[in-house]
């Protein structure tokens, strides 16, 4: 099983900080590419709570969605509980999928900040396999759904959003019969 994740986390047009995720998106698909759900959720930031201007126009993330959230223990503890109870399974036999290695080291930080085990012990940078598979050097998402002919659906830089698409090149691609790259 794969568990395709996005993150959105706090920014600034220039360095400030640590950034926190402040969305998750995902979607959990079965050996067979089958998709057997969605989900996606706000995070309170406890660093920064309060969003920067760059950061809401780059998300569209307005700063009441991460006010009335919870924090990240809460969310992350129930986000696993979802992706388990929808997968059958634990955590542990999912492979976490991301464009590129940025949304792992991001949950790896968070959960190291929040004293909580990192649950995955599997991670696939789809970015960099399909640099390797198509011979070319990794693209951007949006180059990507470009590069197999697919359009761009919803709004970038929006967790679930963007994990839609990240699957859709997943699935294009047949990624799932591809070799994993170390």
């Amino acid at each position: 099983m794969y568990i395709t994740i996005d993150l959105e986390a706090t920014c600034w047009d220039y360095k400030k900080g640590e950034n926190e995720t402040i969305e998750i998106g995902a979607v959990l698909l079965d050996k067979d590419n089958r998709i057997l759900g969605e989900y996606q959720t706000f995070i309170k930031p406890k660093r920064n709570p309060v969003l920067s201007e760059f950061c809401r126009q780059l998300t569209s993330i307005r700063q009441q969605d991460v006010d009335s959230a919870e924090t990240f223990p809460q969310a992350f503890n129930k986000f696993i509980e979802w992706a388990e109870k929808t997968a059958d399974s634990s955590l542990k036999n999912i492979t976490f999928c991301s464009w590129g290695y940025y949304d792992k080291n991001q949950l790896i930080k968070d959960c190291q900040f929040h004293n909580i085990e990192y649950p995955f012990s599997t991670h696939r940078s789809l970015k960099h396999e399909f640099g390797k598979k198509r011979n070319i050097k990794p693209p951007g998402m949006k180059r990507a759904l470009q590069i197999c002919g697919i359009e761009l659906k919803g709004a970038h830089h929006r967790a679930l959003e963007d994990a839609r698409n990240i699957t859709k090149i997943f699935i294009a691609e047949k990624m799932a019969d591809y070799t994993i790259i170390p």
